[in-house]
């Protein structure tokens, strides 16, 4: 192996910011199919999660690299033709670009032993039941699960997550790779449909790869994505087995796609990609998702950013520290603040239940960048207005500085 190359954390962090898209230059003009290609094209893959509070978690780490934009143009790429995305388990629940489909062909392979337990409980309890309800989607899809379930035969016993045995079954066939998400609902339920109706034909007569070749394609995507990390981060951007993701990074390594670098703090091994960009300087500011790629490993946001963040929406209400749905806020290189968000669409406000600064940041400052931000988030989501700060160390000066943004709109 090659001497390790040096990264000083700040040339780490540039890179790792770089690798995500957040130094690319924001639209000129509105969106377009070309820009939502391009933060794909970075970040690999977008988590998607139920939790509604503020905005659909697979929304927002396109705004958070393009402003805002209209959510039709990911609805677009997702569920209609030509599509660019599909529903998939990549990292979780996740819309992952079409061309993935071969490469995670090995996952749907597995839905016997790697599903969930109901899932499997219900393909060896209820084999029958399984293969009438794909036969019910392919005489009939798109269909929801609960179009489905008032058809079905009637089902006991707990199945877990209060789901139905016709939704396990659903799953079931959904990570087996027999049915697809056409499209959803808007209580965000998934239709479900055949492969061959929702998937490009092309695609789909693609040759499967080897396990080997997968787990190459798939950590190489997450080496690009994140432009320097140890091995628990690539690994987990697809969630993939160990001994596979080891494989696959020395595979790599060989053929000079990652490099080996040392990074000051990181006691474990990190991995340049042969692609990563180091800026000069990365600027802006944003929020992101407590689902966005950037911070998905919580190990590596730490020894990058010094920012100790956990998503506290499952921590009992009395135990939370910042907040239900909190969301930090970058400024530049560096993450300087941390607000908790709800949106109240019924009144048209945004509000801040708490902000927060981190250490060593000058408050006033950041209060002044925060607030403008939180007055776009507010439009972009069709709100009117921003609420003052109930809580939080930052809440006096957030508060003063919304009423000068308020003032000059």
């Amino acid at each position: 192996m090659a001497t390790p190359e040096s990264l000083s954390l700040a040339q780490a962090r540039r890179v790792a910011l770089a690798a995500q898209g957040f130094a690319d230059p924001p639209p000129s003009g509105a969106p377009t199919r070309r820009h939502l290609r391009r933060v794909l094209d970075r970040v690999g893959l977008i988590q998607m999660d139920s939790v509604n509070v503020l905005q659909r978690a697979h929304y927002l780490p396109l705004y958070s690299r393009l402003g805002p934009y209209p959510t039709g143009l990911l609805d677009s790429a997702a569920y209609r033709r030509p599509r660019d995305l599909f529903e998939y388990w990549g990292h979780e629940a996740s819309l992952v670009p079409v061309t993935l489909h071969p490469a995670l062909r090995w996952r749907m392979a597995r839905a016997q032993t790697d599903a969930w337990g109901g899932m499997r409980r219900i393909v060896a309890e209820q084999p029958g039941l399984v293969a009438w309800v794909r036969d019910e989607v392919a005489a009939r899809g798109p269909l929801t699960a609960a179009e489905i379930e008032h058809d079905g035969p009637r089902q006991t016993g707990n199945w877990g997550w209060n789901w139905s045995a016709v939704k396990q079954a659903l799953e079931y066939l959904f990570w087996a790779g027999e049915v697809c998400a056409a499209e959803r609902t808007g209580s965000f339920a998934r239709r479900y449909d055949l492969p061959e109706r929702v998937l490009p034909a092309a695609v789909l007569d693609t040759p499967t790869p080897t396990d080997a070749e997968a787990y190459r394609t798939l950590v190489g995507i997450a080496a690009r994505s994140l432009g320097v990390a140890a091995e628990p981060e690539l690994r987990d951007y697809f969630r993939l087995p160990v001994a596979g993701a080891r494989q696959a990074i020395a595979e790599l390594v060989e053929a000079g796609r990652l490099r080996p670098v040392t990074v000051p703090g990181w006691r474990q091994q990190a991995w340049l990609h042969a692609e990563a960009r180091l800026p000069r300087w990365v600027r802006g500011n944003g929020l992101v998702s407590p689902f966005d790629p950037l911070i998905w490993e919580r190990a590596r946001t730490e020894r990058l950013f010094g920012l100790s963040y956990r998503i506290e929406i499952y921590v009992p209400a009395r135990q939370r520290v910042y907040g239900y749905y909190v969301l930090p806020f970058r400024q530049g290189e560096r993450f300087t603040a941390r607000v908790d968000l709800k949106a109240d669409r019924k009144a048209r406000v945004l509000l801040v239940p708490a902000a927060w600064v981190e250490p060593d940041v000058d408050p006033g400052e950041t209060a002044v960048a925060l607030a403008a931000e939180l007055y776009r988030l507010a439009g972009w989501l069709g709100l009117d207005t921003v609420a003052p700060p109930a809580a939080g160390d930052l809440a006096a000066p957030l508060a003063a500085a919304l009423v000068g943004v308020a003032g000059v709109r």
